[in-house]
């Protein structure tokens, strides 16, 4: 009888493997990075294709923050370069897209993938199977013995014992004695110095061991002697580094690890998420797990209690389908439109949704419109054909729509219904009586998606697919406009729009009402609070092109300024935007110290600009330099490209769903990012005017230290209580409650060290992280600091505590009006991954109460502005502001309503602050 393979998955080096490999750039539609992703699944897609294995497991580091070897030898992987801002992400999603596929994934705290691979291949020396290493980790070569070899995937090569000799010149017996005396530059193990793999394999063969070799020093030549005479105390060091652990006490059955094929639904709902169109097509002919039970098909990544980040609807493991065969109509003449109308003024509920012939709402004009009313049916009017159609005239449409649209007692459901809501505004229509927005409800069932477009929801939720935008308009060049696409493929379309919408928005309604928190967050703030946003998008803000153009005039000198002065302290020209030109500069002609490497060589990010600043002129200008350059690109440049031409004004998009925490987020363009604490950043919200600057001034309102409040609120610690009761100065009062002094004694630093840890606190900030933001702080005095801090206030920690417990044993957590996120790795295996969990959990629970706290604002006094008809307009909410638009005679008693709904929008056990003003731009309304 054959042997049964087994194959493990060395998990880590593959998914490194991935991102460094030779491959283009990847993101998925909602902006995700997606390279490494793409080659590890493609990976997993060919080894399964390639060799059929009868068991298949992967193996993952738990990190190397506890690993037991850092214990042996605090050094040990210290010098490894800072890890890609990119690869964490990908790292979570392939774990995830591994485990919902089915493949069993081992990992043990303080522990490393090697050491859980080779008690795997020992506990698989009783069985009757070929153990397969998928790996190239040469670490795994003293575990290679007969039933145990190694698998490069992308080669399609193995390597035995008897290759591996032959390859290398040594045996897996000697592979240990060979690795103590090169060590491994990588993982910072000390060895041998001018020793490497090829010297270390032929002494070897000749004494056997590298205690041998010292017995043997007079032997070696005179360069060769002294070096191991410098390095041999190292030797049993470096041997524990090396040595591999092969009796890890960690549960493994390896039955469970029986492979029977993928479990093809889950793995297409994460491709399908992705864009992965072509892997799609691969899992035609990938092998597929027996069928589950209805009620556990496509697993989430964690089982999470209760049920809300369930899949909605299980996906069947079979093609999707399509709406060929749905009753979608096209009304296009005053016959059919005056049936149409009946019909409607029947219904109680409808779907309805908007084509335009450009993006951006404030941008475009409507080619027609779609309305469904029962599934798998739709209507469409259009309002833009192309040359020889037949249409109603698009007045005459709207005209007789107004009524309907406009009557709160007719319940209209959409996706992404704020941007139908705008394109009806600037055709004299207020949309009113808005039930549900399917791409918002569908946020709050799954925050963890990353990505709520119709197209997706439809797929892993209904089954269809539906039909892609490409298929009408194309790509590229050869793009064109709704406008332009012939009337029966846009009518299919367009209707199936509305058709899907509704379905969707049934099925979520459903869900919904399992949850009364979460229905009731979205009854009563998510879905009016649309109202609010596409009022404000309406709204806009006046920006002064004359001021931006001078500011980036005078910024460009500086620049220039700034360039001249790098040449001059580097010593030559070169190009200042080329990391590696840069690069050699610095660590070549400067010969300063490298901080650390990325994969193309020395660093030279913001971080190790920063490190250097004291060491170096040309580190401190680059700062500088970099600063100016990106206020310049990104805001006085372009800024002036999304003045709309026919107001006059930004029009920014506000989105309900760019946020995990539930914060609103700003795009098209974002000015959330601009900089507040320079000079040069504050001074671009000068550009930021009155529409009418002679009889209106912006005025501003903003929450005073709301997430401190939040957290006190939570943790109801009563040195924090007292302070925001008595409005006292809270960084003051929390200096003097961490350095036992009066209040009156706090010094300028000890308040500036206050509130840089009062608002790390927020965000989970470590001891190591404190130090880097506290000028002069070295670790241990951070770590005291922090200490000092949780002895004071007991109860932050305990909040913490909760919120991690809460995360761990029920998978998400919870914000003051009851927002579930899912903190889906709270309980991996990999120390950097729960750790960043774990700061997601408390953080969340403050952020998303912060949020919860704006939105309910933003509604009460829209609200109250409308209901007294005040002239007040608001314009932008950005981070914990609201701006608003007001007349001069107007400013007092408009401040006082803002001020009074806002200090009002939560009963918190401490009291709510607003910081109001006003002035002729946002930057004097800041003052």
């Amino acid at each position: 009888m054959p042997k049964k393979t087994f194959y493990i998955i060395d998990g880590h080096a593959q998914i490194y493997r991935a991102y460094f490999a030779p491959f283009r750039e990847l993101t998925s539609p909602s902006g995700e990075p997606t390279k490494a992703t793409f080659v590890f699944t493609q990976a997993l897609l060919n080894l399964v294709a390639l060799r059929k294995p009868d068991y298949l497991a992967m193996a993952i580091d738990s990190g190397e923050e506890k690993v037991f070897r850092r214990e042996i030898y605090p050094a040990y992987k210290a010098n490894r370069a800072a890890r890609p801002a990119d690869l964490t992400p990908q790292e979570q999603r392939i774990l995830r897209i591994v485990r919902d596929a089915g493949v069993k994934i081992f990992v043990k705290p303080g522990f490393e993938a090697d050491d859980l691979i080779a008690t795997m291949a020992r506990r698989l020396e009783t069985g009757d199977f070929d153990v397969v290493l998928v790996s190239k980790d040469k670490d795994l070569r003293q575990i290679l013995r007969p039933g145990v070899r190694m698998y490069d995937l992308q080669a399609d090569t193995f390597l035995d014992a008897d290759a591996m000799q032959k390859k290398y010149g040594y045996t897996p017996k000697q592979a240990v004695e060979v690795q103590t005396l090169v060590g491994d530059a990588t993982d910072n193990v000390p060895g041998i110095g001018g020793v490497g793999p090829k010297t270390a394999a032929k002494l070897i063969a000749q004494y056997g061991s590298a205690d041998a070799v010292l017995k043997h020093l007079e032997e070696l030549t005179p360069k060769l002697r002294e070096n191991f005479q410098a390095g041999a105390a190292n030797l049993p060091l470096t041997r524990k580094l090396v040595t591999l652990v092969d009796d890890v006490d960690f549960p493994f059955d390896p039955e469970a690890c029986r492979f029977s094929g993928f479990n093809i639904s889950a793995i297409k709902a994460h491709l399908q998420e992705l864009g992965f169109t072509a892997l799609i097509k691969r899992l035609e002919g990938a092998p597929a797990a027996p069928a589950a039970p209805a009620a556990t098909a496509a697993p989430k990544a964690q089982a999470i209690e209760g049920g809300l980040f369930d899949d909605v609807s299980p996906i069947p493991a079979t093609t999707l389908e399509s709406s060929t065969d749905c009753d979608y109509q096209l009304v296009n003449t005053p016959e059919k439109f005056s049936q149409f109308l009946k019909k409607l003024a029947t219904q109680k509920r409808f779907a309805f949704d908007t084509e335009t012939d450009a993006l951006g709402a404030m941008k475009s004009r409507p080619v027609g419109l779609s309305i469904s009313w029962a599934p798998q049916s739709g209507f469409y009017i259009p309002v833009q054909v192309p040359d020889g159609a037949v249409l109603l005239p698009a007045k005459e449409v709207f005209a007789a729509l107004k009524p309907i649209l406009e009557d709160p007692a007719y319940k209209k459901v959409g996706q992404n219904i704020k941007y139908d809501m705008l394109v009806l505004r600037n055709q004299g229509i207020e949309l009113r009586g808005v039930e549900l927005d399917s791409m918002i409800a569908a946020s709050l069932i799954d925050v963890s998606r990353n990505t709520y477009s119709m197209d997706a929801l439809a797929a892993t939720m209904l089954n269809v697919q539906t039909i892609p935008i490409s298929q009408l308009i194309g790509r590229g060049k050869k793009q064109i406009s709704m406008a332009q696409v012939p009337l029966a493929a846009i009518t299919r379309y367009a209707a199936e729009d509305a058709d899907i919408t509704l379905r969707l928005a049934d099925l979520l309604e459903k869900k919904l009402d399992e949850f009364p928190a979460i229905r009731k967050l979205c009854s009563d703030v998510e879905t009016p609070l649309i109202d609010v946003l596409a009022e404000m998008e309406f709204n806009g803000i006046a920006v002064d092109r004359g001021i931006l153009q001078e500011q980036s005039r005078l910024m460009a000198g500086r620049i220039d300024d700034l360039r001249q002065r790098v040449y001059t302290a580097a010593g030559k020209e070169f190009n200042l935007s080329s990391p590696r030109q840069l690069a050699d500069v610095l660590f070549n002609k400067l010969g300063l110290r490298v901080i650390k490497r990325n994969e193309t060589g020395p660093s030279t990010d913001v971080e190790v600009l920063e490190a250097l600043a004291d060491e170096s002129e040309v580190c401190r200008l680059m700062l500088e330099y970099r600063m100016l350059e990106k206020l310049k690109n990104t805001y006085l440049d372009n800024l002036p490209e999304h003045i709309n031409p026919r107001t006059g004004r930004i029009h920014p998009n506000f989105s309900q769903i760019g946020a995990q925490t539930g914060r609103l987020s700003c795009n098209d363009p974002n000015l959330q990012n601009i900089p507040i604490r320079s000079d040069e950043g504050r001074s671009i919200r000068l550009a930021f005017v009155p529409g009418d600057a002679g009889k209106n001034v912006l005025l501003t309102a903003d929450y005073s230290q709301i997430e401190l409040r939040m957290l006190a609120h939570f943790t109801q610690e009563p040195g924090l209580v007292r302070a925001f009761a008595a409005d006292e100065d809270i960084h003051k009062a929390v200096a003097a409650e961490v350095y036992n002094v009066s209040v009156e004694n706090v010094t300028r630093q000890q308040r500036s060290e206050a509130k840089t840890i009062n608002f790390g606190i927020i965000y989970g900030v470590s001891a190591w992280g404190l130090a880097k933001r506290i000028e002069g702080l070295n670790l241990e005095g951070a770590e005291k600091l922090i200490a000092a801090y949780h002895r004071r206030f007991p109860g932050i920690q305990k909040f913490m505590d909760q919120s991690i417990a809460q995360a761990q044993t029920q998978g998400y957590v919870e914000t003051i009006l009851g927002r579930r996120r899912p903190i889906l790795d709270i309980n991996s295996g990999v120390v950097r991954i729960s750790n960043a969990a774990q700061r997601a959990a408390a953080n969340t629970v403050i952020q998303g109460s912060a949020a919860d706290l704006i939105k309910v604002a933003m509604l009460r006094v829209h609200r109250r502005l409308k209901a007294e008809k005040r002239p007040s307009r608001m314009l932008l909410q950005l981070h914990d502001e609201l701006v608003f638009e007001t007349p001069l005679d107007a400013v007092k008693e408009d401040s006082a309503l803002i001020e009074q709904e806002m200090t009002h929008a939560m009963d918190l056990r401490v009291p709510l602050k607003v910081d109001i003003g006003y002035g002729k731009n946002w930057q004097d309304g800041k003052g």
